[in-house]
């Protein structure tokens, strides 16, 4: 099939897609999968690898968000009910005041992004913003979404996360130059996140029914009848279980960094860094920390945590479409019709490396993908290209912030943050969209603004 054509497919695709869900308002789960059918069939894809690449899609997406989702969620749950959540909010807004908070935790946020993975990250951030939220009488999208907007920059410049450092390896770019590099721009990109976060927030975003009902309760129902009968467990303990997993998890990619591949010290900082075991301990201290303190029995705690599930059906199943589209779109050839004809153009490199990146993340949805497919196409010209080591880090990061951008509705990234701060598909492209884009490009215009210094 031409490269025009996989491209018309691309671009159809998509504006079928929102389409569906948006105008006929047709459940994401649906409108994805149906989509990814048709898109199979118009490539021409045989139709003995259909079903198969759909169940790849699903299940290379699942295989780590299902658990992580649910995971997290029986966290947050548990911190929810026994009004951890709602103590360490009220703490915290006290010590620095209503207008601070919002910045704290953007600041904090981007800490945190250095060595968690993005989903996992807002994740376990998700019952403290709702908390801090609830305190100060504002919908979840005010505090949450500016900190989403830095997690997910920290997640695609800034090593030891896959993309970067796997895009790093193809290239041969220097992780010491791209961790500096990426971390210099993410500070300034931290401040425009909180502005451009508030200036797309200066009107109301009506909350998803789903997302307002579980808001609403949030720290009310269970959570106030428990703080009658006992005191909401201590600001120690609800920072224990937050910081735990992330103190796993970079036990983990430091052992990967500084040790070498086969050490068995590695593997063992490897098996407990994983964010599937650090989210594990952390729901078992929980179930042994909140409960022995709120005075749950085991059946209480089981209910609590069971409670967690049903809204993370929806987010787990969405995700998990949005993974098969991906990967019809890759498997179908539209991502390296894309990507030819974008390198076709001639532009100079550094502006090339962005735009078939950020192409590539609206085709496909991933950024990692993106990220390693520019390198992937990239790598020869970069090779031959007599560029220094900090030249060739500077053409790695654009690429990174390239993919950064459109964040969609072919992202799981997108379904995470929309659903759990309560935004429609229209109201996530109008916000979550924007700022993703926003900040891809401030954080390329920042990096070309070096190139230049440098070359």
């Amino acid at each position: 099939m031409s490269t025009l054509a996989l491209l018309g497919i691309g671009a159809g695709s998509i504006g079928l897609l929102l389409l569906l869900i948006i105008r006929w308002q047709v459940h994401a789960f649906v409108a994805m999968m149906l989509v990814s059918f048709l898109v199979a069939f118009a490539t021409g894809m045989p139709i003995g690898d259909i079903i198969s690449t759909l169940i790849a899609g699903m299940g290379g997406t699942l295989g780590s968000v299902a658990i992580l989702v649910a995971l997290g969620s029986m966290l947050g749950r548990m911190i929810e009910v026994s009004g951890g959540a709602a103590s360490l909010a009220n703490r915290f807004t006290q010590l620095l005041g209503p207008t601070r908070v919002p910045m704290a935790l953007t600041a904090a946020a981007l800490v945190l992004a250095i060595p968690v993975f993005f989903d996992v990250g807002f994740i376990i951030l998700v019952p403290i913003v709702y908390g801090f939220c609830k305190a100060a009488g504002v919908n979840p999208i005010k505090f949450g979404l500016p900190v989403a907007g830095i997690m997910l920059a920290a997640h695609v410049v800034v090593p030891p996360h896959p993309g970067i450092v796997g895009g790093a390896a193809i290239v041969k770019g220097d992780i010491g130059w791209i961790t500096i590099i990426g971390l210099a721009i993410c500070i300034p990109l931290a401040a425009l996140s909180q502005v451009v976060s508030g200036w797309l927030n200066r009107k109301g975003y009506p909350m998803l029914p789903t997302t307002a009902e579980q808001f609403a309760a949030f720290g009310n129902s269970e959570g106030s009848t428990a703080s009658k009968a006992r005191s909401a467990p201590g600001v120690g303990t609800i920072m224990a279980l937050i910081l735990i997993p992330l103190a796993l998890i970079m036990a983990g990619t430091t052992g990967a960094t500084l040790l070498p591949k086969g050490d068995s010290l590695r593997n063992v900082l490897g098996f407990i860094g994983s964010p599937i075991f650090a989210l594990m301990v952390a729901v078992g201290l929980a179930m042994f920390l909140l409960g022995r303190s709120q005075g749950w029995n085991r059946e209480r705690t089981n209910a609590i945590m069971e409670s967690a599930l049903p809204p993370a059906a929806t987010v787990i199943l969405v995700t998990g479409a949005g993974g098969v589209f991906a990967k019809v779109l890759t498997a179908s050839g539209i991502g390296a019709a894309l990507s030819q004809s974008l390198t076709a153009t001639h532009l100079p490199l550094i502006l090339l490396a962005f735009i078939i990146a950020l192409a590539l993340r609206a085709a496909q949805g991933s950024a990692t993908v993106a990220i390693i497919t520019t390198c992937g196409l990239l790598a020869d010209a970069m090779a031959g290209g007599g560029y220094s080591p900090l030249q060739v880090a500077l053409l790695t990061v654009a690429i990174g912030f390239g993919s950064l951008g459109l964040s969609h509705v072919n992202d799981s990234g997108f379904w995470i943050v929309t659903r759990y701060l309560g935004l429609s598909v229209g109201d996530g492209l109008r916000t979550w969209t924007v700022l993703t884009t926003v900040l891809g490009i401030a954080g390329f215009a920042m990096t070309a603004l070096l190139w230049v210094l440098v070359a």
